[in-house]
C-alpha cells in the first residue's frame, strides 16, 4: 500500500480502497438478506398465509437449519488454535454470552415492559462465525484480532442456543394467555437435558473414534473398503442430525461437530448456504404478519452496545488498534434468523422484532468498520501480525469466500 512521503499516512485512493473493502461484503450480505425475505413475505402475502409459523413441520423445518448451523460453526474449528485460546473461549462462552443477553434483555426489558422481549436478548447475543469468516479484513487486521472474533463467533453459538431454550422456558410463565410450548423451566429438568446431550455426544464419540479406526484397517485392503466405511460415517452422521432434531439436542450435535470430521468441508458449506436462504426466506414468510420497526432498532443498537461493553472487559489488555477491531466485531446471521423462527411458536412477533435488529446490527457494522478505516491505521503496514486465527473457515478448497457470499 502506497503512502504520502513522510509517513503521513494512506494515500486517499488507497483509504477508498479500504473503506469499500471493509464496507462491501456486509452490504451485500444485507441486501441479500432484504430480498430473499421480501420473496417470502410476497408469497405469503399473495396466498393470504398469515400463520405459517402454527403449520405441521414448522418448528422441525426450523430446527434442521438450526442444526445445520450449529454443527458448520463447530466443524470448521482448527482445535489445537482453539486450545491455545482456551481463556478467550471460556470467556467468550460465559461473559461473552451471557452477560451480553442480560444486557440487552435488560434494555429491552426497560424500554417496552414486556416480558417477551426478555427472550430477544439471547437471541441476538452471538457473533457470527461465517459473517465474520467472509468480512474480516485479513490485510488491516491484526492475527490476534481475527484469532478472538473467530474463537467468540464459532463457540458462542451452541451456548446461545442452550440459553435461548431455557431463558424462553423461564418467561413463558409471565405471559398471558397460552403460548405453545413448554410453561415450566427447572434445574432437574435442565440437567436431564444436559445429560441427554452428553449422551449424544458420547454417541458421536464413540462412532468416530470406532469408524476411524476401522476406516485405517479398511485403506490397507483396498480402496473401495476404506470408501465403504466413509460412507458408513456419513450414515451415521445423518442419523445422529435426525435424532438431534428430533430430541432438540442440538448442543450434543454441535459438540460432536469438534470431532466428528468426515470429508464433507465444500458440502457443508453449500448446505449452510442454502440453510441460510431457506431460513431468511421462511423468515420473510412470516414477517407477513409486520414489522416491529422501532423495537427492533433499539435490539440491533443495544446487541452493538452490549457487545461493546462486554469486549472492552475481555479485551482490555489488547494494544487500542486490536481492541478497537473486536469491539466493533457484531454480527448477526444464521443462528439470529433461525432462532427467531424457532422463538415466534412461543413468542408471537418475535421474527417482527429480531429481522430488522438484524439489518441494524450488520448495516451499524459496515457503517462503523468503514469509520474505522477512513480514519486510518497508522500507515503502511497496518496491524501487527498476530498468531494464526483460532478458527478456520470451513472451506476446504483454499478460496476465500466472495464477498457477496450470504452470511451464515
Amino acid at each position: 500500500m502506497s503512502a504520502p512521503p513522510g509517513g503521513a499516512g494512506p494515500a486517499p485512493a488507497d483509504r477508498r480502497a479500504r473503506v469499500v473493502e471493509a464496507v462491501l461484503p456486509s452490504l451485500r450480505r444485507s441486501a441479500l438478506f432484504v430480498l430473499v425475505a421480501a420473496a417470502g413475505w410476497a408469497l405469503a402475502a399473495g396466498r393470504g398465509w398469515t400463520d405459517v409459523h402454527r403449520s405441521a413441520g414448522y418448528l422441525t423445518v426450523a430446527t434442521a437449519l438450526l442444526a445445520v448451523g450449529l454443527f458448520a460453526s463447530t466443524h470448521g474449528i482448527d482445535l489445537a488454535a482453539a486450545r491455545r485460546n482456551l481463556r478467550l473461549v471460556l470467556l467468550a462462552v460465559t461473559v461473552g454470552v451471557l452477560v451480553k443477553a442480560a444486557l440487552i434483555s435488560a434494555v429491552m426489558y426497560l424500554a417496552f415492559g414486556r416480558p417477551a422481549f426478555l427472550v430477544l436478548g439471547v437471541a441476538v447475543a452471538q457473533i457470527d462465525p461465517l459473517s465474520f469468516a467472509a468480512t474480516r479484513l485479513r490485510s488491516r487486521m491484526s492475527g490476534q484480532a481475527q484469532s478472538i472474533l473467530s474463537a467468540w463467533a464459532s463457540f458462542d453459538d451452541p451456548v446461545t442456543v442452550l440459553l435461548t431454550v431455557y431463558a424462553a422456558a423461564w418467561v413463558v410463565p409471565a405471559l398471558p394467555g397460552d403460548p405453545a410450548g413448554p410453561t415450566t423451566a427447572d434445574l432437574g429438568g435442565f440437567a436431564l437435558s444436559l445429560a441427554r446431550n452428553a449422551l449424544l455426544a458420547a454417541v458421536a464419540a464413540v462412532a468416530w473414534w470406532g469408524t476411524r479406526a476401522l476406516h485405517r484397517w479398511a485403506v490397507t485392503r483396498a480402496v473401495w473398503v476404506g470408501r465403504a466405511v466413509t460412507v458408513g460415517q456419513l450414515v451415521v452422521l445423518l442419523g445422529l442430525a435426525v435424532l438431534a432434531v428430533d430430541q432438540f439436542l442440538l448442543l450434543g450435535l454441535a459438540v460432536a461437530g469438534l470431532f466428528y470430521r468426515p470429508p464433507i468441508g465444500r458440502v457443508l458449506d453449500l448446505l449452510t448456504r442454502w440453510a441460510f436462504l431457506a431460513a431468511t426466506f421462511a423468515l420473510g414468510l412470516v414477517l407477513v404478519g409486520g414489522v416491529d420497526p422501532v423495537p427492533g432498532v433499539v435490539l440491533g443498537l443495544a446487541a452493538v452496545a452490549a457487545h461493546v461493553v462486554v469486549a472492552s472487559v475481555i479485551c482490555a489488555r489488547l494494544p487500542a488498534a486490536d481492541r478497537l477491531d473486536v469491539l466493533l466485531g457484531q454480527q448477526n446471521g444464521i443462528t439470529a434468523v433461525i432462532l427467531a423462527l424457532v422463538l415466534e411458536r412461543q413468542f408471537v412477533g418475535t421474527v417482527a422484532v429480531v429481522a430488522p435488529a438484524i439489518l441494524v446490527v450488520n448495516l451499524v457494522h459496515a457503517l462503523t468498520n468503514g469509520l474505522r478505516e477512513a480514519s486510518g491505521r497508522g500507515g503502511p503496514g497496518t496491524a501487527p501480525a498476530g498468531p494464526a486465527p483460532a478458527v478456520r473457515p470451513r472451506r476446504r478448497s483454499g478460496r476465500s469466500p466472495a464477498p457477496g457470499a450470504p452470511a451464515h
